[in-house]
């Protein structure tokens, strides 16, 4: 059923449920893979938007954070649940994107949204999946670029194939809300 309200589930057993698949896949890293997660399957469903937001502001203090947001397009409604999770307990942290490549008019820039953001803040990014860290790297080295701070990344699921490491040289902890062992587990 389809567009249809289902009833609470915690984040794992939605993640298993909606975006755990079996086969053959190549990754964003190049990598084959035996099997692929598609967050976007349960951050774009109501009940997983808001369990995101509500599990990113547990396990955070997002209120600490001048802004969230991460690489388009994963990052889009990950960003957004997590800034209207952060309002309902009474904080305000702005969303922004972080595009693929600058705006080819107006004003060129990488960072959407980012008029709502202080300058030289704290941002916390986030994505749907870390792999290796290497499309998290890249966008920390955008938002650093533009004069930012970064020093955490929240994601909703990591592979555990070596992005916790990678981004730990950068000088970034990764907070994960959930990790491929867990969701396998859930089957």
């Amino acid at each position: 059923m389809s567009g249809s309200a289902r009833e609470p589930r915690d984040l794992v057993r939605l993640i298993r449920d909606l975006s755990y698949k079996e086969g053959r896949f190549t990754l964003a890293s190049g990598k084959e893979s035996a099997f692929y997660v598609d967050i976007k399957n349960v951050s774009l469903h109501p009940q997983g938007a808001r369990l995101i937001g509500e599990e990113a502001w547990k396990r955070l203090t997002p209120s600490e954070f001048d802004g969230v947001g991460g690489p388009t397009l994963g990052a889009d409604p990950l960003a957004t649940a997590l800034s209207l999770a952060a309002l309902a307990a009474g904080a305000a942290v702005p969303a922004f994107i972080i595009r693929k490549e600058p705006k080819k008019h107006g004003t060129s820039q990488w960072i959407e949204g980012r008029e709502n953001l202080k300058d030289q803040g704290r941002l916390l990014v986030i994505e749907d999946v870390v792999t290796t860290g290497g499309s998290s790297l890249k966008a920390i080295e955008k938002i650093r670029a533009e004069g930012f701070k970064v020093d955490t990344l929240l994601c909703v699921l990591d592979r555990e194939e070596g992005g916790r490491e990678a981004l730990a040289k950068a000088g970034v902890r990764l907070v994960a809300l959930s990790t491929i062992d867990q969701i396998r587990k859930a089957g």
